[in-house]
């Protein structure tokens, strides 16, 4: 990956929907160069998907929840594959510190969140969790720019 790769994974970054020609355009080459740095990436999975930016509060999103997880018997990489495919979590994290894990995800309801807490800690070998609710949201932005 070079500097050229870097300049158009920032631009698809900032706005997936940009074509192969107006990434040329703004980049100065030529759109098939562009066509094949993006399918290189691809190939290499730098590139995972597609995405737009959504405000999950407009959809009904308010809750967020930032959940620590304390593991037993040294079972992270499983309890973090399960959590995974809660459809409510974003993102989950193994961490370094006091716990294990750090999952954030959101809820339209605290009745959600509340079932949420309660089915990770029924997961077999959580021993503890610690429960954050975000009472304000001043960045939520994963692209680098």
């Amino acid at each position: 990956m070079d500097e050229t790769d870097e300049k158009i994974l920032k631009n698809l970054m900032m706005d997936a929907r940009l074509s192969a020609r107006q990434l040329a355009l703004k980049l100065g080459m030529s759109t098939v160069t562009v066509l094949s740095r993006i399918k290189k990436l691809e190939k290499q999975k730098i590139i995972h998907g597609y995405t737009a930016i959504i405000d999950h509060e407009k959809l009904g999103y308010s809750l967020t929840a930032i959940i620590e997880i304390i593991a037993k018997n040294d079972k992270i990489v499983d309890i973090e594959e399960e959590i995974s495919k809660f459809e409510n979590v974003c993102g989950v994290y193994d961490i370094t510190g006091s716990t294990d894990t750090l999952v954030i995800a959101k809820f339209k309801e605290r009745n959600e969140l509340s079932k949420f807490v309660k089915e990770l800690a029924s997961i077999s070998n959580v021993e503890n969790t610690i429960t954050h609710v975000v009472l304000n949201t001043t960045k939520e932005d994963f692209r680098l720019s």
